[in-house]
């Protein structure tokens, strides 16, 4: 990867990594990440995916990627001053559950009630934290899980609810952003927007075949080309 992130500080003000920043979930693997992206000249912001729990080293994977600049949030929030503005993301892996109409339930055996629970606990802490940076003049949320069936078309419609989930999707319309960026649906679609409104966008890189793609935040239409008024970066390592 870090030949094709090489120059980006000539084009993105912030690199987003939407999870999955290794494959197995082995330290090892997020050891040669954190090389690749030490000393990129812009601001990398993470969160964790699935694929980072596998091995139980998450912690350990965090560890090494933030000792290589990179901030990774896990219903946190962190605010960049870039240009002259203020840019808060908000930031939580998330889990699935589903979409509205075809959605899991806090109800009957403990293993599905811990299911639903863990994604409300995601979605609250989500909504907490676009709350805290709602001053700002431009607002991310960043997830690994979908907030939107509207970026997951292609995938099998039965896999919906472990791609993502509406409660996600609830947290960020109650509070608003400008862009909200997530992987995990390598064979959704790109381009979303959540029942509210907002801008959603999956850059799972088997839907975006490249390194990253670039985004216009903050503008009339976050999805433009980006210009040199405020690009960000986003990328999903194996949309996984």
């Amino acid at each position: 990867m870090r030949a094709q992130w090489e120059g980006l500080s000539e084009r993105a003000d912030v690199l987003l990594l939407a999870g999955d920043l290794t494959q197995h979930g082995l330290y090892d693997e997020a050891r040669v990440l954190a090389e690749e992206v030490a000393g990129l000249g812009v601001p990398v912001v993470a969160v964790l995916g699935n694929h980072d729990y596998h091995k139980c080293e998450e912690d350990r994977i965090r560890r090494v990627i933030e000792d290589a600049g990179v901030t990774v949030l896990e219903g946190e929030s962190i605010v960049l001053y870039v240009r002259g503005r203020r840019v808060g993301i908000a930031g939580v892996k998330g889990f699935g559950g589903g979409f509205a109409g075809a959605c899991g339930s806090e109800f009957g055996e403990e293993e599905m009630k811990a299911f639903i629970r863990h994604t409300k606990t995601c979605a609250l802490a989500l909504r907490e934290h676009l709350r805290a940076i709602a001053d700002c003049e431009v607002r991310i949320a960043l997830t690994h899980y979908a907030p939107s069936k509207t970026t997951l078309v292609g995938e099998r419609l039965e896999i919906y609810a472990f791609l993502g989930s509406y409660l996600l999707g609830e947290a960020i319309d109650q509070v608003g952003c400008h862009l909200a960026v997530h992987g995990h649906a390598h064979l959704g679609t790109e381009h979303g927007v959540t029942s509210g409104g907002v801008t959603v966008r999956n850059v799972a890189q088997p839907v975006i075949r490249h390194a990253y793609n670039l985004y216009l935040v903050g503008s009339r239409d976050a999805a433009e080309p980006a210009s040199p008024e405020m690009p960000v970066a986003s990328s999903a390592q194996t949309g996984g």
